[in-house]
């Protein structure tokens, strides 16, 4: 037998998380740019009755992740659903009139 890693052994990577990371900020709106080699996706947090919301977070990643991540969404909610029971709304958020 070899002692070399074959295309069946599982590479591990470990992650490591800041304390004001793992803290994370709270969102309630999101909105996604994109131009041909990335997406833009901007995590806001809106005030009730104020007419300006701050961005939060903001993070920049390729098609191919973007898309691997709304795979992951859209099993999680599957499985959140299935669990807890649908998820109401979905629709447009109230926006603050300016």
């Amino acid at each position: 037998m070899s002692d070399k890693p074959t295309n069946h052994d599982a590479q591990q990577l470990e992650i490591q998380i800041d304390e004001d990371t793992a803290q994370g900020v709270y969102a309630n709106l999101a909105t996604v740019t994109h131009n041909p080699t990335e997406f833009v996706l901007d995590f806001i947090y809106v005030q009730p009755q104020q007419p300006k919301a701050k961005v939060r977070s903001r993070v920049i990643t390729s098609p191919l992740h973007l898309k691997r991540l709304l795979l992951a969404l859209q099993e999680n909610v599957a499985r959140y659903e299935k669990r807890f029971g649908p998820i109401e709304g979905g629709g447009e958020p109230d926006l603050p009139v300016h």
